[in-house]
């Protein structure tokens, strides 16, 4: 099991089920797959893992598995923050999620975060976009742009590279 792609897509859901987004399946179902793939490498807590069901077997046992395989190369919250906002983008566009639901879900990111500059038009202009809809053709450029750069982003620092507070603040109402 050295495939690092693999284990960035637990260490997502982890994230995601710590913050309380997501589900303890989505990381069964990786280990799951692993086992079908025969690619678990006699990792017991892999096999474990695969017949866990609730949030309370399943956390402790996937951060196990992150721990023993990225060590202190552990990804960032930020960026597995940020991959989530690429996720919620797609769920958007596709009618899964809504401006009201994304905004309690940035809402919470946002202090659990340490208010990164990244997400302060983002965050601003959700929640403005749940009242006045002049907000929302700003809210979803910002989206597009912040989840843009998140999508093509291999770090943390790369994203920060690359993104510009003066972009967003340019998505702003008039």
């Amino acid at each position: 099991m050295n495939d690092m792609e693999q284990l960035t897509e637990l260490e997502i859901a982890v994230f995601q089920l710590r913050m309380g987004f997501g589900t303890a399946d989505r990381c069964v179902d990786w280990a799951v797959e692993r086992l079908r793939l025969d690619q678990e490498g006699d990792d017991l807590d892999v096999v474990l893992l695969a017949s866990a069901r609730s949030r309370d077997e399943v956390l402790p046992l996937a951060e196990a598995i992150i721990e023993r395989y990225r060590g202190a190369q552990r990804l960032s919250d930020q960026f597995l923050a940020g991959k989530y906002i690429v996720e919620l983008r797609a769920a958007y566009l596709a009618g899964r999620e809504s401006v009201a639901s994304l905004d309690a879900i940035l809402t919470r990111l946002y202090p659990v975060l340490g208010y990164p500059d990244w997400l302060v038009m983002l965050s601003r202009n959700c929640e403005y976009a749940t009242d006045v809809a002049d907000f929302e053709a700003p809210f979803e450029r910002e989206f597009d742009y912040v989840a843009g750069l998140w999508s093509e982003a291999g770090s943390a620092a790369e994203f920060e590279q690359r993104y510009s507070r003066e972009t967003s603040n340019g998505h702003d109402v008039g």
